[in-house]
């Protein structure tokens, strides 16, 4: 039986594997092992999620830690180089775009195993930010690119990757978000803390460029109590993002803001579906709320999801955070948009697009393809 070993690393990579792992397993023509590289080491980052989402105890654990972008991922490279010589795959699938996504690329492209890219061809054109260059190096050096909106297929075209490594399937996150609702928590997660549904707002920051600038935080946090003066504003805090609030002193700043213990997967996912408005940074919630149909404001210069944008469930929300209050109060008066896959997209956002990856890993395998590189 060939092996497929899938890498984990963060929060958002535990969404991605999940529908994955589950196909293969159900299917049982490959078998599915996963490495769990330790970006995220925090119980309330990674053991949670783990569990929620129905994943196995990792074949291998990294333990790689914090750090430098440069230690990191130098850490995960050694262990993951160990861990190919243990488990010898016959591919290697790597998922959306953080540090482990590029490091395990690496490795796997030197030592001469197949790579799969889920969530390749997204492009933000910001060089400035560590996700955008791990996208494009993993992109390079993967010999199957699974991508979830049509701007992939143009990136890519457009960067010189051979069409026949290229595969259009839809995105494997709403397979999760699909997989999360039928075992939906009850009470609802607004219920439980009290909150009216649509008449909410629901906060999640953690990208350097909004919470590692002094000013930039600063400017955040008043602009998130100002809203909170006038709605309930609920924030589950990644860790990082909650030391920096703390160290700069801004809690008073947040004034009423409900600052919780990051979720599980379900839990959160009930948050957001009955939310009036979500505001974020994080890219998978651009997709979720999109298709919820819940408003979605991303406090960043860009996006490397156009999609969500165009069809008008997503707002960028660059420059002062003062203007972030009126985008929040302009949203919450919205009438609710229908769920948006139910309303005509994106193509292939439809739940069945972990069985699609897994028909191309299948015929890969059967064909015995070797590294196209």
């Amino acid at each position: 039986m060939t092996r497929v070993l899938s890498v984990v690393g963060a929060r958002p990579n535990f969404m991605k594997v999940a529908p994955l792992h589950r196909e293969l397993v159900a299917r049982g023509r490959a078998e599915s092992v996963l490495v769990h590289t330790g970006q995220h080491y925090d119980a309330l980052m990674s053991d949670v999620f783990m569990a929620g989402l129905e994943l196995p105890e990792p074949a291998a654990s990294l333990d790689a830690g914090s750090g430098t972008h440069a230690e990191q991922t130098a850490r995960v490279m050694v262990g993951f180089e160990r861990a190919l010589g243990e488990l010898q795959p016959d591919l290697v699938v790597v998922v959306g775009d953080v540090n482990s996504t590029l490091a395990c690329a690496l490795v796997a492209a030197k030592r001469g195993v197949p790579l799969a890219h889920v969530e390749a061809g997204l492009r933000s054109g910001e060089r400035s930010m560590p996700e955008e260059v791990n996208r494009v190096l993993t992109d390079r050096l993967s010999d199957l690119l699974f991508v979830t909106e049509e701007s992939g297929l143009r990136n890519l075209e457009r960067e010189g990757i051979p069409a026949e490594r290229v595969h259009f399937v839809g995105n494997v996150m709403i397979d999760s978000l699909l997989h999360a609702r039928a075992s939906r928590p009850e009470p609802p997660t607004a219920a439980r803390l009290g909150l009216q549904g649509g008449e909410y707002v629901v906060v999640t920051l953690h990208r350097p460029c909004n919470v590692d600038v002094p000013d930039r935080l600063e400017g955040l946090a008043r602009a998130l109590g100002r809203i909170a003066s006038a709605r309930p504003v609920v924030f589950p805090a990644h860790p990082r993002t909650r030391e920096r609030l703390e160290r700069a002193g801004l809690r008073a700043a947040l004034g009423d803001v409900r600052l919780l213990e990051p979720m599980g997967y379900a839990e959160f996912l009930s948050l957001v579906e009955h939310a009036g408005v979500v505001v974020t940074d994080s890219g998978g919630l651009q997709e979720e709320t999109t298709w919820l149909g819940v408003p979605c404001l991303t406090v960043r210069n860009g996006t490397e999801r156009p999609v969500t944008v165009e069809l008008g469930t997503n707002r960028l929300c660059p420059g002062d955070p003062a203007v972030l209050v009126d985008h929040v109060r302009r949203a919450l008066q919205r009438t609710p948009e229908p769920t948006r896959a139910r309303a005509g997209g994106p193509p292939l956002w439809d739940g069945r697009t972990a069985p699609r990856i897994v028909d191309v890993i299948e015929g890969f395998l059967d064909r015995g393809a070797p590294a196209g590189r």
